[in-house]
């Protein structure tokens, strides 16, 4: 089956958000969430997609969702396609496997990242900056990829438009309030010890990961995805050995052909290979059936 690249539900109005990845339709008190085949890359979307791709995404979400809701209650109502059917009032298959109903929730303004190894933005600052980064308590002379001796919350912007950025405690503080940057703070890193745990019996090393926050009259719910290789850094724990980057469960085939033709990295995407394209899908079917234990719902 092609890639989705977009959706057109009959009976519903356009979507009222359409992101790199997810389109959101609202139903009034609740949305539905339809995660497409897009894939991204430095910010920009590619011209074609990576079939199931979203399939996965949408179905290990609803696994980490579920197993972690004592932690924390988060937006899902259901990802059953029939649920989703009657909600809707029609049966759309190019919805099916990939669709979440959910509750609304107003987002906090911050990306909430847990990192229980240095790599990405956060190497580079601490190497650019000497040995710290946004207040946070290092070590000196850790290696990249290394394991920091306990996780740490480091949030981020959520940018619009180009990448995010790093935040200090401080900054934190400032754009939500005391108290939430503290709810949300245990929060992440509580979900992050629980998964990074559960992800060890797998064979898998967490090594980072973002969560979304949202408001509403009865609290915080966690929201948008959860734990997966869109969001976080899963490595294999058999290949792991610090001092560089490590290979990982995402869309680092994509990174790396896009570097390889020396694409200025500005849109429009390009047309990625079907060698690319089928590497990238087997990577993201792979990550699910680790975590899983099973194959996705086709």
């Amino acid at each position: 089956m092609p890639a989705l690249l977009s959706s057109r539900i009959p009976n519903l109005p356009k979507p009222t958000s359409v992101g790199k990845v997810r389109e959101i339709y609202d139903l009034g008190s609740q949305v539905l969430i339809v995660t497409t085949d897009r894939i991204s890359a430095f910010d920009v979307v590619m011209a074609n997609g990576i079939p199931d791709k979203g399939k996965v995404l949408n179905q290990l979400s609803g696994f980490w969702f579920e197993k972690l809701s004592p932690i924390c209650p988060n937006h899902v109502i259901t990802i059953d396609d029939g649920k989703i059917a009657k909600r809707i009032g029609e049966e759309v298959p190019e919805l099916k496997g990939r669709a979440t109903l959910a509750k609304k929730a107003k987002p906090l303004s911050i990306e909430c990242v847990a990192r229980g190894y240095i790599s990405g933005s956060l190497y580079k600052e601490y190497k650019t900056q000497g040995g710290s980064a946004h207040d946070l308590a290092l070590p000196n002379g850790l290696l990249e990829s290394a394991k920091l001796p306990e996780p740490i919350f480091s949030p981020a912007t959520k940018a619009e438009q180009g990448h995010d950025e790093n935040l200090s405690w401080k900054q934190t503080v400032d754009r939500v309030g005391k108290k939430i940057a503290e709810q949300v703070r245990d929060l992440t890193l509580s979900l992050y010890n629980e998964a990074a745990a559960y992800a060890l019996t797998k064979g898998l090393i967490l090594a980072d990961t973002k969560f979304e926050f949202g408001e509403t009259d009865n609290g915080l719910l966690w929201i948008d995805e959860a734990l997966t290789p869109d969001s976080s850094r899963y490595w294999d724990i058999n290949l792991y050995k610090p001092g560089g980057p490590q290979p990982s469960f995402d869309k680092q085939f994509v990174r790396d052909y896009l570097e390889s033709i020396g694409w200025k990295k500005q849109p429009p995407g390009p047309t990625l290979p079907d060698e690319i394209v089928q590497k990238t899908r087997e990577k993201y079917l792979e990550a699910f059936k680790r975590i899983t234990g099973r194959n996705i719902d086709t």
